[in-house]
């Protein structure tokens, strides 16, 4: 099979500066660290080389070369239908927390001491990946889904660089976010999470259509699965996003001295008026909104602290500290 490779990629200039999926996919350097990904690789109707995007199987072997060629990852699977996502919005999450955290550059001495917290880290474990094998940060990753929870163990095990720094927690409450899982001598410099969007599985089918229309399949060639997979707890509950993100707000305020950060991506742009509002009433120091976008899907982070200033400062004062003893 002869592939025709553009000397120079199209640079996706809506993503972070730092992100090294900027470019169009190099699929020569791609299926050079994963040979599993060559029958999936064809040329499309713009003379450029793709896969089928409605293709799970494609999809799941594409996002395992991009692990192993840009993250050294030699072990990644996940079990079938659970939610397989983009990677280059994943990575622009990550990214966007460092400049939060004000760390630049990749220092192990300083990505060592700083620790995460990813609410929702499904079956395929992609925020902690990113985030261990960029920065250097420990992540504690929790699902309510115990088969989201081994396979995301199982990838963790398998591949050397991140075993000793991610570890998986089943939160045994649905009603819960943090509590059963932050013990009480526990600190994290941030929490993270990707809510589920939709409020009910008829919405959710509804989003998988447009998807598939937008991938150029008729009706009557839709499928009921979605090109990126997903379980229940991952696409949908009851309220959708705004719902689960008032939960969570609510609950921050309960370890409010034990997080400097939390964070959360929000989809709908009609969801941030709410959350303004309850952060307000629950006496949130900071909350800020940082813009991010693929493509044609706009998204953001909200990030609050209930820190003030001098103690945001003795945080990370604090943190050096440790890390000079």
């Amino acid at each position: 099979m002869t592939l025709k490779i553009k000397e120079k990629p199209f640079e996706k200039q809506n993503l972070h500066p730092r992100n090294p999926h900027r470019f169009q996919y190099d699929f020569k350097a791609l299926i050079q660290s994963c040979r599993e990904l060559l029958p999936f690789v064809q040329i499309n109707k713009y003379q450029n080389e793709s896969i089928d995007f409605s293709n799970p199987e494609a999809v799941r072997t594409l996002n395992k070369a991009i692990l192993k060629h840009f993250y050294n990852i030699q072990y990644w699977e996940i079990p079938a239908n659970y939610l397989c996502p983009p990677i280059p919005g994943r990575a622009d999450y990550i990214h966007y927390l460092a400049d939060l955290l004000d760390i630049k550059t990749k220092h192990i001495s300083l990505g060592k001491i700083i620790t995460g917290l990813d609410i929702g880290v499904g079956a395929n474990c992609v925020y902690p990946i990113i985030g261990h094998q960029t920065y250097g940060w420990n992540f504690v990753g929790t699902d309510i889904d115990p088969k989201a929870i081994q396979s995301a163990q199982r990838i963790v095990n398998a591949n050397a660089d991140l075993t000793p720094f991610i570890e998986c927690r089943l939160q045994n409450s649905s009603a819960s976010i943090f509590k059963g899982i932050i013990e009480a001598n526990e600190k994290f410099d941030f929490t993270m999470c990707n809510p589920p969007f939709h409020a009910s599985l008829a919405e959710a089918k509804a989003g998988t259509q447009r998807k598939w229309q937008n991938l150029g399949h008729h009706k009557a060639q839709q499928k009921e699965s979605l090109n990126f997979g997903g379980q229940h707890a991952e696409l949908w509950c009851q309220g959708g996003e705004q719902a689960f993100l008032i939960k969570m707000i609510e609950q921050s305020t309960q370890i409010s001295s034990q997080c400097l950060w939390f964070t959360s991506l929000v989809s709908k742009k009609t969801t941030l008026p709410a959350l303004y509002k309850l952060l307000k009433t629950t006496k949130a120091t900071v909350v800020k909104t940082i813009e991010m976008s693929q493509g044609q899907k706009v998204s953001r982070i909200i990030a609050w602290t209930f820190l003030s200033e001098d103690e945001q400062k003795r945080w990370k004062l604090d943190k050096w500290q440790k890390n000079t003893k």
